[in-house]
């Protein structure tokens, strides 16, 4: 696919999980695809590396902690072959009061046409401090 076409499928994946459509979200991964969260593992478990079964569980506990749709906005875009780096903000309310604001960079890998692989940057901790601390 061209370098386009994968950016399209980057913001379709976004635009699905705005839009809480998670069938619409795993449509745009491959089955066997892997989404790695740099950082030190933790009790807390957001670092490290998940399948897409471990992705539904982390994002269906996302959905049930959040009272308004979690958006991720690219705010640009790098893309050659089949790769597409993105760096992104996130934004959404909590059921729990708080505002979870974060920035982020993402490489996605591609095969087929659908995403891949993904290494997700971003700040754990204040993930962390937001979703989880009282």
């Amino acid at each position: 696919m061209s370098t386009e076409a994968n950016k399209q499928v980057v913001k379709k994946l976004f635009a699905e999980l705005a839009a809480g459509n998670l069938d619409g979200f795993f449509a745009c991964l491959t089955s066997d695809a892997t989404w790695r969260v740099m950082g030190k593992p933790d009790k807390f478990a957001l670092a490290g590396k998940r399948n897409m079964a471990e992705m539904r569980t982390l994002l269906a506990g996302v959905a049930e902690a959040v009272k308004t749709p979690l958006t991720v906005t690219p705010t640009g875009f790098t893309c050659e072959g089949d790769r597409v780096a993105v760096e992104a903000t996130s934004h959404a309310d909590l059921k729990n009061g708080r505002a979870y604001r974060n920035d982020y960079h993402f490489v996605f890998e591609f095969r087929d046409g659908k995403i891949a692989t993904v290494r997700e940057h971003m700040d754990t901790m204040h993930a962390k401090e937001i979703l989880v601390d009282p």
